[in-house]
């Protein structure tokens, strides 16, 4: 289902996880859980990864992640402001010490003109430190593509919160 170059990433960021005694979360929304997917690939994960949080409708995102609904409405789903509350919310609401977030247009309908497909918000949270936070904007390039490099692109961004 993955390809080698992100199962390798995966391995790698369990690897330091293990080596830093941190467990991961994950909290997705364009994504529909990819990323846990792919984490749970790698044998020896559950000693790593704690759970994954799939919150697609924002309603999900409220009651799972306790990302507030006033700033859903003011700010929209795909936003950083989201993102940054999602991945607090995922190490607020799971034994994890660490979380990555993702919300996004991955197409092929949905995007505005300030919102575009392709554009995806995601966060890193840590206990203790300060939330980390990336715009990529992939652009119209397939559904599928922008879902698998936000998976990509979400991993590296948890590698850089250890």
């Amino acid at each position: 289902m993955f390809s080698a170059p992100l199962l390798a990433l995966a391995q790698i960021v369990l690897a330091d996880a293990r080596e830093a005694k941190l467990r991961i979360a994950t909290a997705e929304s364009c994504t529909g859980g990819l990323i846990g997917a792919l984490l749970t690939e790698i044998p020896g994960s559950s000693e790593i990864f704690d759970r994954g949080f799939i919150v697609y409708s924002n309603r999900a995102k409220s009651d799972l992640l306790n990302v507030p609904g006033d700033l859903i409405a003011d700010m929209g789903s795909v936003s950083e402001a989201v993102a940054r509350a999602m991945a607090e919310g995922a190490v607020e609401n799971s034994h994890a010490h660490m979380a990555v977030s993702v919300t996004g247009v991955a197409g092929p309908g949905g995007g505005t003109k300030l919102k575009p497909v392709g554009l995806v918000h995601m966060a890193a949270a840590r206990e203790g430190r300060s939330i980390l936070h990336e715009a990529h904007r992939f652009g119209d390039i397939g559904r599928s593509e922008v879902r698998m490099r936000s998976v990509e692109a979400a991993l590296l961004l948890l590698q850089r919160m250890m």
